[in-house]
């Protein structure tokens, strides 16, 4: 499913919860469902900084595509990440550096964040398009 695919669907899936509130619920949910980190993947190297809470992303390439688990100590902000890191994963480098995740405002839920919730969100984005590029600046080296 290609990024435009995905976004259409995520609008379609949060669009159909009216309520802002349930809306959040359910990115909780999501969070919770998303695969924790290991023990051993909760380093520094994977820290994102930025935010209050405590954000770890893993990233990494299998079978071509990149991919990304993340976890954090907030279960608000490891949703909010995890859906971007669901929405991202499974995906070439080259579509993940070019397609924004439009569906967060299409959906109301960037409105809904406090100000360091959105910018572990901004720092989450940034940490996935960096690794995306870094993949594109050496395509046929073993990563």
């Amino acid at each position: 499913m290609t990024l435009v695919e995905k976004q259409q669907t995520l609008v379609a899936e949060f669009s159909s919860i009216r309520d802002a509130q349930a809306r959040l619920t359910h990115v909780i949910e999501r969070g919770r469902k998303h695969p924790s980190l290991a023990e051993a993947q909760r380093t520094e190297a994977n820290r994102v900084e930025g935010c209050l809470a405590r954000l770890w992303l893993a990233c990494e390439i299998r079978e071509s595509d990149c991919h990304f688990v993340c976890d954090s100590d907030s279960a608000v902000v490891k949703g909010i990440a995890a859906l971007l890191c669901e929405f991202y994963s499974d995906q070439g480098a080259d579509e993940i550096v070019s397609v924004e995740p439009d569906f967060l405002s299409e959906i109301g839920l960037s409105r809904q964040l406090t100000g360091n919730r959105r910018n572990a969100l901004t720092r989450v984005r940034e940490t996935i398009r960096a690794f995306a590029q870094r993949q594109l600046k050496t395509p046929n080296q073993p990563r």
